[in-house]
């Protein structure tokens, strides 16, 4: 619990609730806690956007229940699929969900909706993670990498510089937990973008360290995160903790990361584990090869996967396919549209600039096809998928026509 002396005021938020005549904005900034709490908890159920601004306010008040209430109630106002925090059945039974950050964090981007996040709601969460409480500061911990994926070009370069110093001290927290939380957040934000600043080493460098942690899940998040931040100055400390594991969920969690970083110095490696011990390993040695770039090793990774009876190689070996040589999306696609399927993540990965070649698969009769592609084409920042998603806001299936809606909003606020 804390006050945050230091934070600039925040401007009214747009429509009925900035306001200062609003008996529902003038409770938030009551000085009895109950009315202030009961405030917040009906914008929770509402989660009216206008509501968004005069809340972050509440995001760093005095009082802990206040506060995770009001990160629930951000969280809800920007959900793709909003939650009813209470619902009675037959006017008798009332039932009661939670809105908890670390689920939505975990569900990935296609969690949150197309609407705009304000830099002074992402100010108010990074504000809480350093509050004395750890249940709160993880609770804003994991809403604000939820969220921050909304900002883009000078907002966003601006958001990594003023958060990397406390991300990478969160990084030595003595609470567990936190530890853990940081480090996944960090990997999320700081994946790279295209006009992104080179990460600067005190904040990479804090998760190299994460590796020497004595907690097994820390040591592996922190290789999950250097590879998704495709911190290149990890890749000797990844190579070694490989060498040194040699198998088991530590060995594949790093080859992995050195995979997503896909150094030349790696390629090597790569190689050799093209007959890896378990299939995992073979994956990311394919993913390794793939992302290096070098198209005249698709033959080697062919002829790999061509003898490997495991599914999870035959996707790495199509996504291989379509990276170095343009090749069909088909299998990915098609895995794409099962359950829980890694072939998303895939396509994810290869929707960027390449839109066009999502196309067809748009006008599939499966509607599994068509959601699979509008989730991808949905969180690829590329303007030129709106194109190929838009029409699908008319789809005769009405979960893909709401997929759509929600992609295109998503694909309008990151071309701004």
């Amino acid at each position: 619990m804390f006050y945050l002396p230091d934070a600039p005021d925040l401007p009214d938020a747009p429509g009925s609730f900035a306001q200062p005549s609003d008996p529902v904005a003038r409770d938030l900034a009551s000085s009895d806690p109950g009315v202030r709490l009961r405030a917040v908890e009906s914008l929770k159920e509402a989660a009216n956007p206008d509501a968004a601004l005069p809340l972050a306010r509440l995001v760093t008040d005095p009082r802990d229940d206040i506060q995770l209430a009001a990160i629930a109630a951000e969280l809800n106002i920007f959900l793709a699929e909003r939650i009813v925090p209470r619902k009675r059945i037959g006017g008798v039974v009332e039932v009661r969900r939670q809105i908890l950050a670390e689920p939505v964090f975990s569900a990935g981007p296609s969690a949150i909706g197309g609407r705009h996040v304000p830099i002074e709601v992402l100010n108010a969460l990074h504000a809480a993670w350093r509050d004395d409480n750890p249940r709160v500061a993880i609770e804003a911990l994991y809403a604000f990498g939820a969220l921050a994926g909304d900002p883009s070009g000078d907002e966003r370069r601006e958001l990594l510089r003023a958060i990397g110093p406390d991300a990478a001290a969160l990084v030595g927290a003595s609470d567990r937990a936190l530890r853990f939380a940081a480090i996944r957040v960090m990997g999320r934000t700081f994946a790279p973008r295209a006009g992104d600043p080179a990460i600067e080493p005190t904040v990479g460098d804090a998760v190299i360290a994460a590796l020497n942690d004595s907690d097994r899940p820390v040591k592996i998040a922190a290789m999950r995160a250097l590879g998704a931040m495709r911190y290149e100055r990890a890749v000797d400390s990844l190579t070694k903790l490989f060498e040194y594991y040699g198998r088991g969920d530590a060995a594949e969690a790093a080859l992995d990361a050195l995979a997503r970083i896909a150094h030349p110095s790696s390629v090597t490696l790569f190689a050799a584990q093209l007959a890896g011990r378990s299939p995992a390993l073979r994956v990311a040695a394919i993913d390794g090869l793939a992302r290096e770039g070098d198209p005249s090793r698709l033959d080697q990774i062919k002829a790999a996967a061509g003898a490997d009876r495991d599914e999870g190689v035959a996707l790495a070996a199509a996504f291989a396919a379509a990276l170095l040589a343009d090749g069909p999306l088909d299998a990915l696609v098609q895995a794409a549209a099962k359950p829980k399927s890694e072939a998303r993540d895939y396509l994810v990965e290869l929707a960027p600039g390449r839109a066009e070649r999502f196309a067809r698969y748009a006008a599939d009769p499966d509607e599994r096809i068509r959601l699979a592609v509008v989730d991808a084409l949905g969180v690829s920042r590329d303007p030129a998928a709106i194109a190929i998603v838009e029409p699908l806001v008319t789809d005769p299936s009405p979960r893909v026509a709401r997929a759509a809606g929600l992609a295109v909003e998503r694909l309008r606020t990151a071309r701004r």
